[in-house]
């Protein structure tokens, strides 16, 4: 605290929340270490209804989210966040390893902000999270 009693207030840097949903242990650790290593927190959760829990508790900046979820699906999960009304403009990626052209299309028609293909390379997990979150 300065000396003349005024408090100080210093600028916090907060880095920005990704939610990740996938049943697969693997993916999950994946994604986390390769996101926190570049700069962002990371919560991640195994199935849909845990993921629609968390996103409306923890307001995410962005969504890595499995089309194929238990409980309920990526699609379904997609379609919750972008009816609440504080997810509405939360960026979503899609990930897949069902990567027909009427899968990706009925990801993106559902509102996905972008897809990524199973299995896929980490460095461009992070590009596309840092595109989703500059746009």
């Amino acid at each position: 605290m300065p000396s003349d009693g005024r408090v100080s207030l210093r600028l916090m840097s907060v880095r920005p929340l990704i939610l990740c949903a996938d049943d697969d242990e693997d993916i999950l650790a994946l994604v986390a270490l390769r996101l926190e290593r570049a700069g962002y927190d990371v919560a991640c959760v195994g199935d849909g209804e845990a993921a629609v829990a968390l996103a409306a508790q923890r307001r995410p900046d962005a969504v890595v989210l499995d089309m194929m979820l238990p409980r309920r699906s990526g699609i379904e999960v997609l379609a919750e966040l972008r009816s609440h009304p504080g997810l509405t403009g939360t960026k979503v990626l899609l990930l897949s390893a069902r990567v027909q052209e009427g899968d990706v299309a009925r990801g993106l028609d559902a509102g996905a902000d972008a897809f990524l293909a199973k299995p896929f390379r980490a460095t461009e997990l992070v590009e596309r999270i840092e595109q989703l979150l500059a746009a």
